[in-house]
């Protein structure tokens, strides 16, 4: 990994979209070295984040982590993913430029397993597509 910038991506439950976003990052935008946390972490990252990752060729061992982790720790980007205003987003209290960017929940998805995968496909796609305007 770099040792360039770090951004921290934060979410409540740190199984999908945070875990894309630190997984993209990582892999495909070197100047920068990137986390990810949430502030109630379900212990898991979800089977189907793993999947889109390594569909893209991304193979990503990250693990569910608490934000607490990260207390009083400097990043130079903190990036907030909660998609829904019912969602608890956390609140960072450290170092860091702070920005929301809004992304569904994939986990939430219903129907299929291939209608599941494919809203955990899109909300991949979509947070690819941010990363270099919220990055630059």
């Amino acid at each position: 990994m770099s040792a360039g910038r770090r951004v921290l991506f934060l979410c409540t439950g740190n199984s999908c979209r945070s875990q894309i976003a630190e997984a993209l990052t990582n892999a495909r935008f070197p100047a920068w070295q990137a986390f990810s946390a949430g502030v109630h972490p379900t212990g898991t990252v979800h089977p189907m984040t793993v999947q889109v990752l390594q569909e893209i060729g991304i193979e990503h061992h990250g693990r569910s982590k608490s934000v607490e982790a990260f207390r009083g720790k400097g990043f130079d980007l903190v990036i907030t993913v909660c998609d829904d205003a019912n969602e608890e987003c956390p609140v960072w209290l450290g170092k860091g430029r702070r920005i929301h960017e809004s992304f569904p929940d994939p986990a939430i998805a219903e129907g299929t397993e291939a209608k599941r995968l494919a809203t955990f496909r899109q909300v991949r796609d979509r947070i690819y597509k941010k990363l270099p305007q919220i990055l630059s």
